[in-house]
């Protein structure tokens, strides 16, 4: 079944969509940005995911026949129709003129920094909110938390296989998120041919239990895949496993073939892994690796790993496709300038919180990197584009004012660029899932050590222009009426 965007939002988004049209306000132009408040994971970073699918949503967008007739159908609850014909009309007729931009996938980001900017008649900005929100959300969770299994896999390769238990078709925008994040494989075949991403696995249980015999399931499979060939030893017991792996992999040797690895699945991974690579080494199969699996995450790989343990590869499935331990990001999409008509200037919008965490950042938006002379990020200024940077490029905390950095003289670079103009996505900024993992590999590579740690991570300097922050504070206490 074809996606069908247009219908994949909230009820309200439809219902201010007709309030603009009745008020001859659907021309009306906004500019929406998206960012986060909170580090992911307890964690430093966040990898930015998800933008591929934003740009598909972008392009397929369009009210059908059948989603216009199941709006007529609503009844509003105080009676009548919900939604006015001649409304429906129009958005039967309607394509998207938006103008994204968006940081590339695969960049590493922060909290409160905008990693999206939507611009274009506020009800288009509105109407795609949701869709917007449910796929940088979700991939981007997964796209870190894929990293953060990677980094404390220090280099092993990865292999995602967690489509199984992951939230329904989402699974497979999960498996490329997985891919960006830096896994070196997943199991999802159809992931793999839509993303062009690498694919990987053997054999499962089922395939020994079927024959009633390990050693003649190992030998079968050793036979039909004998340059795909990584041994499960773990159905009944796992010494008699790795013993049974062993008598194949010397058969397979005789023959000019080679016994790639053997996996364990169960039981106290990180004491079975020596024994297994204890038993390997002796029968001469040095060559034959080792790759460990079940309910795995960063904290139980960095732990089996302190111990020693002799691991080649590891398979993660459940708590990397799902994000485990952290059901969302948070992400949020807020409206932060308006316009009357494409030729006026914007005015900054902002709505005020009792907790300063919500009150939002006015403005049109963008981030602007810097890097010091070893080549490390040195600090993000979030900055209004209307209102250019303050000379001094210094950059000021939202919440602590006295806590300020200056970047100036700095090497630099702006983070927001074009994927969708006029509705139309830009093939060129389109990154493949295989070049957004080269990017986070990159970015990862240039955060100082500490703000890499997995508990109590050194918090990266995020923070407005000193511009931005004075026009922030002027709105905050025009419109609590300071003044």
């Amino acid at each position: 079944m074809t996606q069908d965007w247009a219908l994949f939002t909230d009820l309200y988004q439809l219902t201010m969509a007709q309030g603009y049209w009745k008020l001859s306000g659907a021309c009306k132009q906004a500019t929406f940005t998206m960012h986060f408040r909170d580090y992911p994971f307890h964690g430093g970073y966040a990898i930015a995911c998800g933008m591929a699918q934003l740009a598909e949503i972008v392009e397929r967008y369009e009210f059908t026949d059948d989603d216009v007739a199941y709006l007529a159908s609503l009844d509003a609850p105080g009676g009548g129709r919900l939604f006015d014909a001649d409304f429906l009309d129009y958005l039967r007729q309607m394509r998207l003129v938006v103008d994204i931009d968006a940081v590339r996938e695969g960049t590493v980001v922060f909290p409160n920094e905008p990693i999206v900017r939507v611009q274009g008649p506020i009800m288009q900005c509105q109407l795609i909110e949701t869709a917007l929100l449910n796929c940088i959300n979700f991939q981007t969770l997964i796209a870190t938390k894929a990293a953060r299994v990677c980094q404390a896999a220090k280099g092993a390769p990865v292999a995602e296989f967690g489509l199984r238990r992951a939230q329904g078709l989402g699974g497979n925008w999960a498996s490329r998120a997985a891919i960006v994040g830096g896994c070196a494989s997943t199991s999802n075949v159809l992931a793999g041919k839509l993303f062009d991403i690498p694919v990987s696995g053997t054999h499962a249980h089922s395939w020994v239990m079927s024959f009633g015999d390990e050693l003649a399931a190992f030998r079968e499979y050793a036979r039909l895949f004998p340059t795909n060939c990584t041994l499960l030893v773990d159905t009944y017991d796992v010494e008699q496993g790795v013993k049974n792996a062993i008598t194949v992999g010397l058969e397979m040797r005789e023959r000019g073939e080679h016994l790639a690895a053997i996996r364990i699945d169960s039981g106290d991974l990180s004491w079975l892994s020596k024994m297994a690579r204890r038993m390997l080494d002796a029968a001469g199969l040095t060559d034959t690796g080792i790759v460990l699996s079940n309910d795995l995450d960063e904290y139980t790989i960095k732990s089996i790993l302190a111990e020693g343990s002799p691991v080649t590869a590891w398979g993660v499935g459940t708590k990397l496709a799902t994000a485990y331990d952290q059901p969302t990001l948070g992400g949020v999409y807020k409206l932060s300038a308006v316009r009357p008509n494409d030729e006026a200037p914007w005015s900054s919008t902002i709505k005020v919180s009792e907790s300063v965490a919500k009150t939002t950042i006015p403005g049109v938006l963008n981030v602007r990197r810097y890097f010091g002379e070893d080549g490390k990020l040195a600090g993000d200024m979030v900055y209004d584009v209307n209102l250019g940077c303050d000379d001094e490029e210094v950059i000021v905390d939202p919440v602590d004012a006295l806590r300020r950095k200056c970047l100036k003289g700095r090497r630099h670079e702006d983070l927001l660029v074009p994927l969708v103009k006029g509705g139309t996505p830009l093939a060129s900024e389109l990154s493949s899932a295989m070049e957004a993992r080269s990017r986070a590999r990159a970015g990862l590579a240039e955060l100082d050590e500490t703000q890499l740690r997995m508990l109590n991570p050194h918090t990266y300097p995020v923070g407005f222009d000193r511009n931005l922050f004075d026009v922030r504070n002027e709105l905050v206490s025009h419109m609590r009426h300071y003044e």
